[in-house]
């Protein structure tokens, strides 16, 4: 039995008092919600906590989670050679505390909009769904399995 294979990553869906919600331009996915991978020795909140401040210049807090999410299919890194291991994706709903829109190595843009109008900048069938079910929220959370390549498919979908 070799090491674990999967990765964990949380997103962080950022709201103000304003009804608008925090999205990033990124590199590789375009538009997108704050959010990457759990450092060694990281706890899943301080990690979404500090990819939302290192992504977007904002100080946030976790409200609740909202989303857990297996993307159980195998497709290459953006590099074209790398197998990407399976992907474990936790999703919170935060709220703004303070913090000046700020880009990083990883954001050629950190914007504001307005909560209604977030998925018109969203491009990736897997961030549209995720986006969707954060906005959506209702106090249930949505486990969900899918692959995003070679097209993205739900598996499962069921709340916890």
């Amino acid at each position: 039995m070799g090491w674990p294979t999967h990765i964990v990553a949380a997103a962080g869906y950022v709201f103000d008092n304003k009804g608008n919600i925090l999205i990033v331009k990124t590199h590789h996915r375009g538009w997108d919600s704050t959010g990457g991978q759990i450092e060694e020795g990281e706890n899943i909140e301080e990690g979404v906590l500090r990819e939302i401040l290192e992504e977007s210049g904002v100080k946030a807090q976790i409200k609740c989670l909202c989303g857990i999410y297996s993307n159980v299919g195998k497709h290459l890194f953006y590099d074209g050679v790398t197998s990407v291991p399976t992907k474990v994706m936790m999703d919170f709903i935060c709220e703004y505390i303070d913090g000046d829109l700020t880009c990083s190595n990883e954001t050629s843009e950190v914007i504001w909009v307005p909560k209604e109008d977030a998925l018109s900048y969203i491009t990736s069938p897997a961030q549209i769904y995720r986006f969707k079910n954060a906005l959506d929220f209702n106090g249930k959370v949505v486990y969900s399995s899918y692959i995003s390549k070679p097209e993205f498919k739900v598996l499962s979908q069921r709340y916890i």
